[in-house]
Formats: structure tokens, C-alpha cells, sequence
């Protein structure tokens, strides 16, 4: 879908210049009652082979934030990274239950934490872990990298999404990866750190940094981002 691995290499070029970080985590978000999804029939065909290809990303996409959150979570300690795992391993589940509707095989089946049918993916994976294994602080860099990038291509999806379910299922995900990215954004600061947009453009990315966390996209359940449990391997084999 999208040359990631160049634009990947480019984008870390200051990224591991932190202190370590001093124990913090952001404020609550509020979240409104999420809308119901449009049906969609086990007959149903998506609108052209674009969209089809995005939905069968996004799903991995999807799966790649997880299991480096919980990877790094199972490093760090870091309460952001399990409540952000759980939302993510929600939509997963939403993008699923899209491809399902649309009789579409599931990619990411059989496939454990840190495992990819996508070539591109997989790499990014190797990529992200080892750079968020440097410190905590270059972690919570990786997760603000992966909020920036997931926008973007949701941004770019929904160009060529002509189904009223795949419009519904991308933007539920493209606000619960504003509300990601605003939560790393407010852990960097809090060590004194900043996150520059690499795959937003600026403009896009100050507006949704400056946004009220709204509804999480993340199937309606409120997540609070101070609680510490460990996130299900929901990456893990289905």
C-alpha cells in the first residue's frame, strides 16, 4: 500500500535523544456513546480494488500498533502502552468483523504477536521494537511515530473508501489514533521531550495535538490511560 520502510528509515533521525522518563501518565479520556456501524451483507463487495487493499492493511496495520505496545509494555512497565494495546486490539476486532462481512480472508490469521503476512509490516515491527527497546523515552517516541503514520494512511484509505462500513470502521480507528497520538504526545512532554510529525503535515498534526479527546474509536469502552493492567496478547494467535 504505501512505501513505509524508506519514509520509516528517514523519520527517526533524532529519535534517540531522551533522558530517562520520571513516571507519568495522561488524563482520562471522555468518551461519548459510540454510533451504531452500518450493515454490511456477507454478499456485499467493496467499491474498487483500492479500498480492498486498504482494508486488508489496516488490519495488519492495526495488529502491528498492538504487539509493539504490548511489547514494549512487557519492557517498560508503561501504563500508556497497556491501555493503548487494549483499544488497538479493538480495532482489530472492528476491522475483522469488516473483512468478514465482506467475505474476505483474514490476513493476520494464525499469526502470533509479531508475526505478518505483509513483507513491509514485519520488517516495521523489527524496526520499531528495536528502536523502542533503547529507552523509555524512545518507546513512547515509536508509539507517537505509529499514531502519526496509522493517520496518515487512514487519511489517504478513506480518499478511496466508496463503502458506508469501511467509511464507518476507518474513521472510528482514525479517532482512536488521535486520541493515541494526543496521550504519547502528553507522556514526552512530561519529560521534557517533544514529538515532530513525520507522515502528517503540520498544520494536521498541531490541530489534532491541540483537539479534545473525544470518543476513542475503540468500540465505545472507556479507556483510562493511568490504569497499569497488562494488555491481552490479543495479537496472539486467533
Amino acid at each position: 500500500m504505501l512505501a513505509h520502510n524508506k519514509r520509516w528509515t528517514a523519520g527517526f533521525a533524532g529519535l534517540m535523544t531522551a533522558a530517562m522518563l520520571l513516571a507519568a501518565t495522561p488524563a482520562p479520556a471522555v468518551h461519548a456513546a459510540a454510533p451504531a456501524a452500518p450493515a454490511a451483507s456477507a454478499q456485499a463487495t467493496l467499491s474498487n480494488a483500492t479500498e480492498l487493499d486498504a482494508v486488508l492493511y489496516m488490519r495488519e496495520e492495526e495488529k502491528l500498533a498492538h504487539d509493539v505496545y504490548v511489547t514494549l509494555y512487557e519492557k517498560w512497565q508503561l501504563p500508556v502502552f497497556a491501555t493503548i494495546a487494549r483499544s488497538e486490539s479493538q480495532h482489530m476486532d472492528m476491522m475483522l468483523a469488516l473483512l468478514e462481512a465482506h467475505g474476505l480472508a483474514d490476513p493476520a490469521a494464525g499469526k502470533g504477536v509479531g508475526e505478518f503476512a505483509n513483507a513491509e509490516l514485519q520488517a516495521l515491527y523489527a524496526d520499531l521494537i528495536a528502536l523502542g527497546s533503547e529507552s523509555q523515552v524512545a518507546a513512547l517516541q515509536v508509539g507517537a511515530t505509529i499514531e502519526d503514520l496509522d493517520i496518515s494512511d487512514l487519511q489517504a484509505a478513506l480518499k478511496n473508501a466508496g463503502s458506508d462500513d469501511v467509511r464507518f470502521a476507518l474513521q472510528r480507528l482514525q479517532r482512536g489514533s488521535e486520541n493515541h497520538l494526543r496521550a504519547f504526545v502528553r507522556n514526552l512532554a512530561r519529560t521534557g521531550d517533544v514529538y515532530e510529525a513525520q507522515y502528517l503535515d503540520q498544520a494536521t498534526f498541531d490541530a489534532i495535538v491541540a483537539g479534545q479527546s473525544g470518543r476513542s474509536g475503540s468500540m465505545g469502552q472507556a479507556g483510562a490511560w493511568g490504569r497499569g493492567a497488562a494488555p491481552q496478547g490479543r495479537g496472539a494467535r486467533r
